[in-house]
């Protein structure tokens, strides 16, 4: 009797035997631009402060921004690793298939040469952003590779 189950089952195909597990195939433009637009804000946000309102400026132009101070690395990076972050979604294009290897693997070793760079370098050159940050690199190295375990936990 077993015999003739096993029998049918092997000759029959399987029906609905398709599971999506993941969202639907499609890009959401929204959430790919939000996350475009949050990096970029945050890379903007650090170039502004370092070039025009940073320690090393004159304190005449944006003078709120230069009143901050170190909050402004806060809120430059902060802006960079939550648009990175987003982007790590199904729905957009770094959120699925390579992108995801490449988020990863990006992020990953932008952690790594930044805090080797930091070291490296150390306080003897004149890096601006390097300099001003001092210890806090290695929170903004790390910053990185976390980033980089959110596109891994999307990894398939």
């Amino acid at each position: 009797m077993s015999d003739s189950r096993s029998s049918r089952r092997g000759s029959q195909p399987t029906r609905g035997a398709k599971v999506n597990l993941g969202p639907d195939n499609r890009t959401s433009m929204v959430r790919t631009a939000v996350a475009a637009l949050l990096v970029l804000a945050g890379i903007a946000w650090l170039v502004v402060y370092v070039t025009v309102a940073g320690p090393d400026g004159d304190g005449k132009s944006l003078t709120w921004m230069g009143d901050l101070g170190r909050w402004n690395y806060l809120i430059g990076f902060g802006l960079l690793f939550v648009g990175l972050a987003v982007a790590a979604h199904p729905s957009t294009p770094l959120g699925r298939g390579r992108g995801v290897v490449v988020g990863m693997l990006g992020c990953f070793l932008i952690g790594l040469i930044w805090i080797v760079t930091y070291y490296v370098i150390g306080s003897e050159a004149d890096v601006p952003l390097l300099t001003d940050l001092s210890q806090y690199n290695l929170v903004v190295g790390i910053g990185f590779m976390a980033v980089g375990f959110v596109y891994a936990t999307h990894w398939e």
